[in-house]
């Protein structure tokens, strides 16, 4: 290249490099509580899943943090490291584990640390991690990190990068984690997998995400085959009657707090047998992430339903722009409801000469043998009892609010939970007064006695 030329190209670069910083002093210069006109203001209601129409929203309470979120999982514990050196110790446990997964419904599952799913393990990109880990199943098992790029010998794959961790034996793993991203680990044994053996593994990125966000929650998707009366998984089984998000089944899911205006993420796992179309009530998202990392922008696109496969995970932004109680939850149909037959038995075989007495009457039985609280269904037609295929949901609005009770259920209407079943939460986008209501509730009260699962004894 020509001096002249190249003389060129540094005079251009000088002059729109100034240009650029005029325009930023100019802004810098604008006073922040100009008045908008209606149409400006109901335009700043409205924002993009991309990220915010104007410079107003460059004033996120996100920006302006100079360390990473934690992520938030609700219903699963965090598991808590030491530093050695400059090392990240954790200690993880595998272990038989009673799970509450419903509150007339307790299972015998496999997990960590007391807890199914496991506790979320969360670095930062760059750390060096170890994890010892003993084994307390009665059975030979190993570790795999999903997603991470570590030395074979430390993948966790019997036989092949290393001997099976038998009963009794611990096994340490240490690698450091030069990606950023929502990983997760399991066993490497598919039925040990079907029996509750995951949790994630987050590696938060040296620098926060553009757009930043406020709130970052993660959700586990699970499925079980748990026969009447019975507590134990079949793990050979290929269809399922119970489904959890974070091990727990709605209604005792806990719903997700965001204040109104902020910027969510929602990191979703899925380890099952089925994929799962996630969708989301009232807003838009785009899928910002994988379990290979994060996405290039220029592959958003908006959306409320993404169909998160088995052993992926599909990570989701969108702005908290609307008040209510917005529910999130897997769209197959039999995915929106828990089992009842172990409570009522195979209402197929029974619809067709199913009356109001009959049902009304096994609906009071049940709400004597299981915390049910409210037992009056919905209005149904007069001729209800002559139409084919009925009943199909009516008799089956049966609430238990105070059971599942907790600080982020203050507020809900009354007998809401009894449109909460199977794999599904809820979003709840609250005004600073009532978000700060129920953070004040969360604090009185304190960590949470994890009683929904806990270590077999």
């Amino acid at each position: 290249m020509s001096g002249t030329r190249r003389r060129f190209f540094q005079d251009a670069a000088a002059f729109g490099a100034g240009l650029f910083g005029l325009s930023e002093a100019l802004r810098a210069g604008t006073p922040g509580n100009i008045a908008q006109s209606p149409h400006e203001n109901e335009r700043a209601r409205h924002h993009s899943p991309y990220g915010s129409y104007g410079p107003h929203q460059a004033q996120s309470k996100a920006a302006m943090r100079d360390h990473a979120l934690s992520m938030v999982t609700p219903d699963v514990p965090d598991l808590p490291h030491e530093m050695d050196g400059g090392v990240k110790v954790f200690h993880l446990v595998g272990e038989p584990v009673k799970r509450k997964i419903a509150p007339y419904k307790t299972i015998d599952a496999w997990g960590y640390n007391g807890s199914c799913p496991g506790p979320t393990i969360q670095v930062q990109q760059g750390d060096r991690v170890r994890v010892v880990f003993e084994n307390r199943l009665p059975e030979s098992t190993s570790l795999h990190w999903h997603g991470l790029e570590i030395p074979i010998e430390q993948d966790g794959v019997p036989y092949i990068s290393q001997k099976p961790v038998a009963p009794g034996e611990k096994y340490v793993y240490e690698f450091t984690v030069h990606q950023e991203g929502s990983f997760f680990y399991h066993a490497h044994s598919a039925m040990q997998e079907m029996m509750g053996q995951i949790g994630f593994f987050v590696a938060h990125p040296e620098r926060d995400y553009k757009p930043p966000v406020d709130h970052d929650y993660g959700l586990i998707l699970q499925e079980w085959a748990i026969l009447p009366s019975n507590t134990v998984p079949n793990t050979a089984a290929m269809e399922f009657n119970w489904l959890t998000f974070n091990g727990v089944s709605a209604p005792m899911t806990t719903p997700l707090l965001a204040r109104l205006g902020s910027r969510v993420r929602l990191r979703i796992l899925n380890l099952g047998m089925d994929h799962h179309p996630v969708h989301l009530h009232g807003h838009q998202f785009v899928v910002t992430g994988t379990e290979g990392g994060r996405a290039p922008e220029s592959t958003w696109c908006p959306m409320n339903t993404v169909l998160v496969g088995v052993a992926q995970v599909r990570v989701v932004e969108f702005e908290a722009n609307y008040t209510g109680a917005w529910m999130i939850h897997c769209h197959l149909p039999h995915h929106m409801m828990n089992s009842m037959m172990d409570l009522m038995g195979d209402r197929q075989i029974q619809t067709a000469d199913q009356t109001e007495r009959k049902a009304m009457g096994q609906m009071e039985s049940l709400a004597r043998s299981v915390p049910f609280q409210h037992v009056h269904p919905s209005p149904v037609a007069s001729n209800a009892e002559s139409v084919p295929g009925f009943p199909q949901d009516a008799f089956m609005e049966m609430g238990m609010d105070e059971v599942v009770e907790k600080p982020e259920t203050y507020g809900l209407p009354k007998n809401w939970s009894a449109g909460m079943m199977g794999m599904m939460t809820m979003v709840r986008v609250l005004p600073d007064k009532e978000y700060e209501a129920i953070m004040s509730k969360k604090r009185a009260v304190g960590p949470l006695a994890q009683d929904e699962h806990h270590h077999e004894s």
